[in-house]
């Protein structure tokens, strides 16, 4: 628990001297400015996809973005040669994006005074925030630079975004349904009354991300070890 609370201070100290928080405050600015001038009927139908954009920009550039820099910085390396374990660097590393993509979701969500209800909605942006941090987390480790990285990671982005397709009724085929943001896209939905979801749908929801997420975990890991501890 030690490691962790150090961990997870100097985790906060490297993003605020990164700039991260200062980006995402920035960001919710312009989520803000996109849908304050909307109608109101207009707001509601558009908060889903503002919602799914936010966590692509906090959780998968976000999370790519700080890995660099601990590659750059050589922090890696050092953290590499201390007792910190895997899962308490990852937790560390997760815990201030995602705390940050909660807080700009409420944030925009209230502001524009749309009603939601509050649980899904959380629910939604939590799971979201997490597979789009381990997406954007296991695919920078192989990458030296951010610009190597970026077209390579259009692909997996591309993938997680086809659920929008689905719920907007471009592409209205179940194969979406093996895309793990398209539980958290349903729940977005449900906090915004554009759907009624079925109990098996709710139980889709929450328990396909969260089983994604486990396995994006358990290949964060491995790809770690081999790109990062190995080479070291």
């Amino acid at each position: 628990m030690t490691r962790l609370v150090a961990a997870l201070r100097l985790e906060l100290m490297l993003q605020v001297r990164q700039k991260f928080l200062h980006a995402a405050v920035f960001s919710g600015l312009i989520w803000l400015a996109v849908l304050l001038p909307m109608p109101a009927r207009l707001r509601t139908a558009a908060e889903p996809y503002v919602l799914m954009g936010d966590t692509a920009i906090i959780g998968f550039f976000f999370i790519a973005g700080t890995v660099f820099f601990d590659k750059q910085d050589r922090i890696l390396s050092a953290i590499v040669a201390t007792p910190l374990r895997f899962g308490e660097y990852l937790t560390a590393k997760l815990t201030p994006l995602a705390g940050i993509s909660l807080a700009v979701a409420v944030v925009v969500a209230g502001v524009d005074r749309v009603g939601y209800h509050p649980i899904p909605l959380l629910a939604g942006v939590l799971l979201a925030t997490l597979m789009m941090l381990l997406v954007g987390f296991t695919t920078s480790l192989p990458f030296a630079s951010i610009s190597d990285w970026f077209l390579t990671a259009t692909v997996p982005l591309a993938v997680m975004s086809l659920p929008m397709l689905h719920y907007s009724g471009v592409w209205p085929s179940p194969l979406c349904y093996l895309i793990p943001s398209q539980g958290p896209l349903l729940l977005f939905g449900a906090a915004f009354d554009q759907l009624s979801l079925a109990p098996w749908q709710i139980a889709y929801a929450l328990i396909y991300p969260m089983v994604c997420i486990a396995g994006l975990y358990l290949s964060g890991r491995k790809l770690f070890a081999h790109y990062i501890i190995e080479r070291s």
